[in-house]
Order: C-alpha cells, then sequence, then structure tokens
C-alpha cells in the first residue's frame, strides 16, 4: 500500500447516553457527517453503550446492528470509524476495539487488562493478542482505556513496530492527571503519534468523564487537545516526514533492552 505521508484524524469526544445504542449511533452519525473529510474517525470506548458490565443483554456478534453501521458510514464516508463495542464470541464477551475498513474489511483488538477494580473482569475474557495493522502505508496499534497503564504492553520494537498509538476510554474525572500524563509518556518511550479518545458526562453508575480527548507528537507535545467536561470534535493532521525525522534526530530505540512477552 502507497505511503500517505499525511494522515487526517477526526477525533470524537461526546457523552454517551446509558446503554442506549440507537441514540447513541444517532448522536455519533450526525457529528461525523457533519466533520470535514478525514481518513480516520475515532470514537469512545463503549461508544454504543457507555462502559458498562451489562454485557449478557448488551452484546452484539461480529455481524450485528453496531458493525453493521460502522461499515456503512466507513463506506459512505471512505474513512474507517474506529471504536469500541461488547462483542459476544464463542460464548465470551469481549471489549472489543473494532477497525471499520472503507474496503468492507473488519479489524479489532480484544481489550487485554481489564479494570477488576469496576468488576470488568468479572464479565470480559482479555484478549489475548495486540493488534498492530497498516492503513494507507501507516502502522497503527489499538489499545483501550485501562491497557494505558500497563507500558510493556505497547512498548514500540523491531519486531513489532508502529507509527500510531491509539487509546479508546472511558477513563474517569478523578484520575484525568493519569491519563494525560500517561499518553504523553507513551508517545514519549515509543516515538510515535498518541491518540486518546476519551467521552464526557456522567454514565448511569454516576460516574462522571472529563474527556481531554488529545492527539500528542512524538516528543510528547500536544497537537490538539479537548476543553474538559465538554463536547468536542478536534481534527488533527498527522505527518510521516515529522515523524521519520524526530527519530533519525533522535533515534533513542537503537538502545532500548530486548525482551519478549511471555
Amino acid at each position: 500500500m502507497q505511503l500517505a505521508e499525511k494522515l487526517h484524524l477526526t477525533l470524537i469526544q461526546a457523552d454517551l447516553f446509558w446503554e442506549d445504542k440507537e441514540a447513541n449511533i444517532s448522536m455519533f452519525e450526525k457529528k461525523i457527517v457533519a466533520s470535514p473529510d478525514s481518513d480516520i474517525f475515532v470514537l469512545p470506548e463503549m461508544f454504543n453503550t457507555g462502559f458498562t458490565n451489562n454485557s449478557e443483554s448488551l452484546a452484539e456478534e461480529m455481524d450485528g446492528v453496531t458493525t453493521t453501521w460502522m461499515l456503512k458510514m466507513a463506506r459512505e464516508q471512505n474513512a474507517v470509524i474506529c471504536g469500541s463495542i461488547i462483542i459476544l464470541e464463542s460464548e465470551l464477551f469481549y471489549n472489543r476495539f473494532i477497525w471499520a475498513d472503507p474496503n468492507g474489511s473488519l479489524n479489532y483488538y480484544d481489550k487485554r487488562h481489564l479494570f477488576a477494580m469496576a468488576g470488568e473482569a468479572d464479565y470480559f475474557s482479555p484478549g489475548k493478542n495486540k493488534t498492530i495493522l497498516t492503513y494507507k502505508g501507516w502502522k497503527i496499534n489499538l489499545q483501550i482505556c485501562y491497557d494505558l497503564r500497563f507500558p510493556v504492553w505497547s512498548r514500540r520494537t523491531s519486531q513489532e513496530d508502529y507509527d500510531v498509538l491509539i487509546y479508546v476510554a472511558s477513563w474517569p474525572i478523578t484520575r484525568v492527571h493519569a491519563w494525560t500524563t500517561l499518553l504523553k509518556a507513551r508517545a514519549i518511550e515509543n516515538q510515535c503519534y498518541t491518540v486518546g479518545v476519551n467521552r464526557i458526562g456522567k454514565d448511569g453508575q454516576g460516574f462522571e468523564y472529563s474527556g481531554a480527548t488529545a492527539l500528542y507528537d512524538p516528543l510528547g507535545e500536544d497537537l490538539a487537545i479537548t476543553e474538559p467536561g465538554k463536547e468536542e470534535t478536534l481534527h488533527c493532521v498527522i505527518n510521516y516526514k515529522d515523524l521519520m525525522t524526530i527519530r533519525k534526530k533522535l533515534p533513542f530505540s537503537k538502545d532500548q533492552d530486548p525482551f519478549l512477552l511471555s
């Protein structure tokens, strides 16, 4: 695939309707259609329901209503539509990051680190594999929320190289400092563009979310960031030449410790 020198990203920070798929899908469709042309639209974690452990009644299979809508929007916008939803597969439930490509294909990543403090590990199965895919010549690593706290899982190596790291999240307002700090850290240590898309508002369990959706460059500088607590859509551009210039000027990765995950 020919490399696109620039990628246009649209990051959608929104308040979600609690466990209401129809309302959330309708809301995101309006935001997507109203946005300028983009290569990738990024939605939050469990964007069609809000973060919930009600997996048994809200899960879909991979040909369900939400993935069908995502593929439809991807085709109409000629852009990737991505975000996580609850998926049922082989009698197990997953918090699954869906990547709907305009070519009609679906790729995915299952959340590896389940948030036990909120009971997620009691209702979902952990993913076993990383997902680093290629789109328009860029290598993109998909991650979900709590994965952010575990840097080894996102470590860029010669065997698992990538250019962009994307986190979709439902990260609470009480720990927003950790969210912004760790996103910057992942960008700096991996010398990659790092995207974090978080929701806002209060969910049906009373938890509040501040957003702080952002894009950080490979030096950890914010290229775009939302105002706290406001619905906002960020339109961003990342440049491959700039990425390579930083890595060439500061070749830290040559000195990293080798390791393997077992």
